[in-house]
């Protein structure tokens, strides 16, 4: 079991960077699923997270490739790249899952209350604003090479791991 926590303050700065971040993840999830796809039947699990302080990369499975699938995920973020109708479908499919998460009473009451508690989060409807007013394609870019370059990383190995 792998797990890394790649913490940017970036994020956190505005609404706008939270939907460029959760833009990211999305995209490089999408560009990983190719290629990944081989770990998967070889029964090696990553799930990549949005996290609220940055990415969160979770790897698991035999530890003999375990190795390979982890750097091939850290290839893909290292060199993350995307084409514009990738952008587009993503930002539309983040759309639709912030206004299903404004139609309902429930979760709509535990994002305001969470507002209400955390200093300085950032609302849904921030965040569905943003999605709304259109994000541009040289903000993401812009976006990913400011994170790349303000990380701090944490991390956790557990299992028939040498040093």
């Amino acid at each position: 079991y792998v797990r890394f926590h790649l913490i940017s303050p970036l994020i956190q700065q505005s609404a706008e960077n939270i939907v460029l971040f959760d833009t990211f993840v999305n995209i490089l999830s999408h560009n990983l699923g190719e290629p990944a796809y081989e770990a998967d039947v070889a029964q090696l699990e990553y799930k990549l997270v949005a996290g609220e302080y940055g990415l969160i990369i979770r790897v698991k499975g035999f530890n003999h490739k375990l190795p390979l699938l982890f750097q091939l995920i850290i290839d893909y973020l290292s060199d993350f790249s995307f084409t514009p109708a990738v952008f587009e479908m993503i930002t539309e499919q983040l759309k639709k899952t912030c206004f299903n998460i404004l139609i309902k009473p429930e979760t709509l009451a535990k994002d305001v209350r969470l507002l209400i508690l955390e200093h300085g989060r950032w609302s849904m409807i921030d965040k569905y604003q943003t999605l709304m007013n259109g994000l541009s394609i040289e903000s993401l870019s812009n976006f990913v090479r400011a994170f790349k370059s303000q990380l701090f990383v944490e991390g956790l190995v557990q299992g028939n791991f040498t040093s």
